[in-house]
């Protein structure tokens, strides 16, 4: 069992469990953790689908902005590059990959969800979406390719620009979510779905999976060391530390 990540195996499905404080904020070690988590699960052939789930309240509210602030030059470089090869097991996953959303998913919670095939959110006054462009964060070519693939280009395009957080009905009637379930009925509607994909022929599913997605794919791998770059270099810019900051002082402020 990892610090930040619980696994379990139930009936050849893996339940990766999101474990880190009450929000589930992303930093190295638990990306890193994940990351280990997936390729697995992905290496098992007992495990034939993998659950996503974060807890009560909350899937993941994305990178963990208090702990990441304090990160020196390196250690961010270090987190960009992981958060990037994290993006890219996950959308590449071979196997199905249903994201059991428990409560709130902006950000990098959100680009979590959308790397898995199917998504279920918790009914609830809870947000999804990516609202990296608001906290002065640039967000990754591969990222708005995985919205596109849900919502489209043009609705991806204004609500990524936007920093649009969508509503459960809102994220439904967008397509980034595909059912909204009541909280204690969530993780049997993400095993019914996962079943449902593993009774078919597995190369014919897998193959087609990584077809579909061969494109976006590539370009996360080709431009990985380009889009580091760049997000390193944005995080470094005073407008964002200060952006950062204020972010900061909020929720010190809330706690």
């Amino acid at each position: 069992m990892g610090e930040f990540i619980k696994a379990q195996t139930n009936e050849h499905i893996t339940y990766i469990g999101l474990d880190r404080g009450r929000s589930n904020a992303l930093h190295l070690e638990m990306m890193q953790e994940l990351t280990s988590e997936l390729e697995r699960a992905k290496d098992d052939p007992a495990i034939e689908a993998i659950i996503l789930h974060g807890k009560e309240g909350f899937f993941s509210a994305g990178l963990d902005l208090i702990t990441l602030y304090e990160y020196n030059d390196g250690q961010i470089k270090k987190l960009w590059e992981t958060f990037i090869d994290l993006i890219y097991t996950l959308a590449s996953f071979p196997k199905p990959a249903i994201a059991s959303i428990t409560g709130h998913a902006p950000a990098g919670g959100c680009a979590l969800a959308i790397c898995c095939d199917y998504r279920i959110i918790a009914e609830g006054e809870f947000v999804i979406g990516l609202n990296e462009v608001p906290v002065g964060l640039i967000l990754p070519p591969g990222i708005f390719d995985l919205y596109s693939l849900w919502l489209g280009q043009s609705l991806a395009c204004r609500s990524l620009l936007d920093g649009k957080l969508f509503s459960p009905a809102e994220a439904l009637e967008s397509g980034l979510i595909d059912e909204v379930i009541p909280a204690d009925r969530i993780h049997t509607a993400a095993a019914r779905k996962a079943k449902s994909w593993m009774q078919f022929e597995r190369h014919a599913w897998r193959t087609t999976k990584l077809n579909i997605r061969k494109h976006l794919l590539k370009q996360i791998e080709e431009n990985k060391a380009e889009v580091v770059q760049q997000m390193v270099t944005q995080w470094w810019k005073p407008a964002t530390r200060q952006i950062l900051k204020t972010i900061m002082e909020n929720l010190s402020s809330r706690k």
